[in-house]
């Protein structure tokens, strides 16, 4: 354990949180709100990091880092924009039934690639929506208009269709084939998903689609505790940004006398105990060098190129622990966070690479990836060439989060998630106080 030093921990965590706040200033369109998907230059936009930028333009105001009228108008566009943008069965379109392609291109906002219809990224954008409109509640205009768009955006989406006829639902669907084979089952997290479509008064899913979601979750025993598995740290983590989860349970975890936060605590303990263990004898794993997530990973060229003859590697990948898959790859941004869970392993394993990996940053911020067991300039080995929106938006939020709870209170006070939580069976905690109460 890195011996510590409370000025030293606030002085990182201000500069880490600070340049990733700043990812949304360099890499969104001023005319339309869309943020890219990475720091490279001709990435298209993910709607998923216009949903944390959207959570994240609160923070910076409460940290001085942008005007509450400049994150406003900022907010403003965005909603304008996906609110005006064409809704329809065309190829490029921007989305259809409320929900929207999962990239879109930077200046138009039409469909980019083949892209998906996301379900799940369109969930993660209107979490962002329904954050900005809980905490910009001025009686201006623009604050104003954002409250109002934001309930056009979020009671547009038909999640009954997004249902196929099935119990749970879909993934995604295509133009020109209709809805994707694959369901959002088994724990991820989906859990945000399911509770903006219960909690939706206009196309709201049956509390039986929750009970056919939550009952196909895989467990397992970690130290005599039951683990609700998931391998990728991201699933613990991102519905975890907006819902707090502390005090409130469904009968799923509540059967087995656990509960969605101690499970995320537990899922760190077990990616630190993995990269300590490290069966797969990679470069750099250790107790405070940790991070199985999804994300880049060096190109898949076999293993002639990695240092004593490591297995190929994965390129993009779900990586996770403690079943995989694994090729030595870091998600080095995973320990800071999981502030809000366990400090002191957040603070230890982010202090552990930054003293290990010294060039591994890339503008102060964390790249998407890097991988030690592969030759590279330095003892990083490959480090990925670009910064995620979606990771320094989550980074922005737990930050705050474990500061003083500032996006888990916004949507506390939400009507559609305190609807949305009720309906899927959540019972106890803020859940059980009025709304007011929590504000």
């Amino acid at each position: 354990m890195l011996q510590r030093n409370n000025d030293a921990d606030a002085s990182l965590i201000d500069g880490l949180q600070k340049a990733a706040f700043d990812y949304f200033l360099l890499y969104t369109n001023p005319e339309n709100g869309l943020v890219a998907d990475t720091s490279i230059r001709t990435s298209h936009c993910s709607i998923a990091a216009v949903g944390f930028a959207l959570s994240s333009y609160p923070v910076g105001v409460e940290r001085g880092w942008i005007s509450r009228a400049d994150a406003a108008a900022r907010v403003a566009t965005t909603l304008n924009f996906f609110a005006d943008s064409h809704q329809g069965q065309e190829r490029h379109a921007t989305g259809y039934r409320g929900f929207y392609y999962h990239f879109l291109d930077m200046k138009h906002g039409r469909r980019a690639w083949n892209s998906e219809l996301s379900m799940i990224d369109t969930a993660l954008l209107l979490m962002g929506v329904l954050a900005a409109a809980a905490y910009f509640t001025g009686e201006d205009e623009t604050e104003s208009d954002i409250r109002a768009q934001a309930t056009v955006l979020y009671e547009r989406a038909d999640w009954r269709w997004a249902l196929n006829k099935g119990e749970t639902i879909s993934m995604g669907w295509k133009p020109s084939s209709g809805f994707l084979r694959w369901r959002y089952q088994g724990y991820d997290e989906a859990i945000l998903l399911y509770t903006l479509a219960l909690g939706s008064p206009t196309h709201p899913i049956p509390k039986t689609s929750y009970d056919a979601f939550a009952s196909t979750y895989t467990w397992m025993m970690y130290k005599q505790q039951p683990f609700l598995y998931a391998g990728p740290l991201f699933i613990h983590l991102f519905s975890h940004a907006w819902i707090d989860f502390r005090g409130i349970n469904d009968r799923y975890m509540a059967e087995r006398n656990t509960d969605y936060f101690s499970n995320t605590q537990i899922a760190i303990d077990v990616q630190r105990d993995y990269a300590e263990r490290n069966p797969g004898r990679f470069v750099g794993y250790g107790r405070d060098i940790w991070g199985l997530s999804a994300c880049d990973g060096p190109i898949p060229t076999g293993g002639r190129h990695s240092r004593n003859h490591r297995p190929k590697v994965l390129g993009y990948a779900a990586r996770g622990a403690p079943l995989g898959p694994d090729d030595g790859t870091i998600a080095p941004w995973c320990p800071l966070a999981c502030l809000p869970y366990d400090r002191q392993a957040a603070l230890d394993g982010t202090r552990a690479l930054l003293a290990a990996y010294p060039n591994l940053l890339l503008d102060g911020r964390f790249p998407g990836g890097f991988n030690p067991s592969v030759a590279g300039p330095g003892p990083e080995g490959w480090v990925d060439d670009r910064s995620v929106g979606i990771d320094q938006g989550l980074l922005v939020m737990m930050i705050e989060n474990d500061r003083n709870g500032l996006l888990w209170d916004l949507m506390r006070q939400s009507p559609i998630m305190r609807a949305g939580l009720a309906r899927a069976g959540f019972i106890g905690g803020w859940l059980d106080e009025p709304a007011a109460a929590v504000a």
